[in-house]
């Protein structure tokens, strides 16, 4: 049977046959202003988990919030500069080259400088009595939290140090300021307190904070690697002035320190993104 086809309408045509725009779904998901931004159309955030996290710095959606902490490129390049130097002391002092005659001169101007007690004082913060009881504890609060992974690399690190040192001290045999003795390079007591606090430092960072630590709003993020330069470097004063190691031998340990913790850090990072993801 063949049908009538049917007129088309113009725009003069007021009839019922034109569009209407009636509110419904269509009008609520394109929004109360008419923009056709798909949110709630009483203008409030909807509740799914996409629309309530934040945005990137170029607005895209969906994104998990910033880490806080240092960037990646940028560690990577002062750990690269710290090898270099590491390497170029060690060299010195391998070749007896002129850059160990000059830290000899230096270190005899500085030795026995200052109250001798402290200067011992400071000098037995990297002994192995002073610095492993601080990292076990640190340890045993990671245990206790559950986590595994930091405790287990922070162990690893301290037992890192004497495999590193050792071989240095018998392959380098620098004798040591002020005694006939050998075996001084690098300095063993400098190294450990900069492996010991540091991964105290990294594993407190990679726990939860504590409840009572969030409601006093404790600076923590910074105190704790702050604190742990701070005892690394008054310990390789102390050693110096007291007359136990050359100028280089605590440089060298503090250059080596950073790069034995490389791991630690990297694990300690990732955790602070997970709790913070």
């Amino acid at each position: 049977m063949r049908q009538t086809p049917r007129p088309r309408e113009t725009s003069a045509d007021s009839g019922p046959g034109l569009p209407r725009r009636l509110p419904g779904r269509a009008f609520a998901h394109a929004g109360a202003d008419g923009s056709g931004t798909p949110h709630r159309s009483d203008g409030r955030p909807p509740h799914t988990p996409r629309g309530a996290r934040r945005t990137d710095p170029a607005g895209h959606p969906g994104t998990t919030p910033p880490v806080p902490g240092w960037p990646a490129p940028l560690v990577s390049g002062a750990l690269g500069l710290l090898a270099v130097l590491f390497a170029l002391i060690t060299w010195q002092v391998a070749v007896d080259g002129p850059l160990l005659r000059l830290d000899e001169r230096l270190g005899a101007k500085l030795f026995e400088r200052g109250p001798g007690a402290l200067t011992q004082l400071l000098s037995d913060l990297g002994g192995m009595p002073v610095a492993l009881p601080v990292l076990t504890l640190v340890i045993g609060y990671a245990l206790w939290c559950r986590a595994w992974r930091p405790a287990g690399y922070a162990a690893l690190t301290m037992a890192a140090v004497p495999a590193l040192v050792i071989p240095l001290k018998v392959a380098t045999a620098r004798q040591g300021p002020l005694t006939e003795a050998v075996n001084y390079y690098p300095s063993g007591h400098t190294a450990t307190a900069a492996v010991a606090y540091g991964a105290s430092a990294l594993v407190l960072l990679a726990l939860p904070r504590p409840t009572w630590l969030r409601a006093a709003s404790w600076p923590r993020a910074w105190m704790t690697p702050v604190a742990a330069i701070l005892l690394t470097t008054a310990t390789g004063v102390g050693l110096v002035l007291h007359g136990y190691h050359w100028p280089l031998d605590v440089l060298a340990s503090w250059c080596l320190g950073p790069l034995v913790l490389t791991p630690l850090w990297w694990v300690s990072r990732r955790s602070r993104r997970r709790s913070s993801g």
